[in-house]
């Protein structure tokens, strides 16, 4: 994709922070660094999102993620966890249109990264968790 500036950075058209590079992916740290160490990890081929990516993609994809986590995680022996981030659609806070994942080294509660998951169980009863179900298994 000539405007997608993942595409240009796999490329070498734009510089980046390469720590990990093979025939399957691109993995180099994020510019706005949302803790040290903050990584995307990109296909090398371009999908816009999750929804693209076929069963090939997603296990040559998926299976570097553990690897590149743990490298990560053992640079800094002050790294006590991580987030793992794959946005999908605008909606969903996708900003760039090439299909990426966050590893977003965590040191402590209060290194400014923050996700909030609301409870809202009390409106779903195991009737409405049943229809829900239901309507995805059809998909299948």
């Amino acid at each position: 994709m000539e405007n997608c500036i993942f595409c240009k950075i796999i490329a070498g058209e734009i510089p980046s922070t390469t720590i990990y590079e093979d025939e399957a992916v691109k993995a180099f740290l994020d510019i706005s660094q949302t803790t040290p160490g903050h990584t995307l990890v990109v296909p090398k081929k371009h999908v816009a999102d999750i929804f693209e990516y076929d069963q090939t993609l997603a296990a040559s994809v998926f299976e570097r993620i553990p690897k590149i986590a743990r490298a990560i995680k053992a640079s800094d022996s002050s790294i006590k966890g991580m987030n793992i981030v794959n946005n999908n659609g605008a909606i969903a806070y996708q900003s760039v249109f090439h299909s990426h994942f966050h590893l977003i080294p965590r040191y402590s509660s209060k290194d400014d990264f923050k996700m909030i998951f609301v409870d809202n169980s009390a409106n779903y009863k195991q009737e409405k968790l049943t229809q829900i179900a239901a309507q995805i298994k059809k998909q299948f």
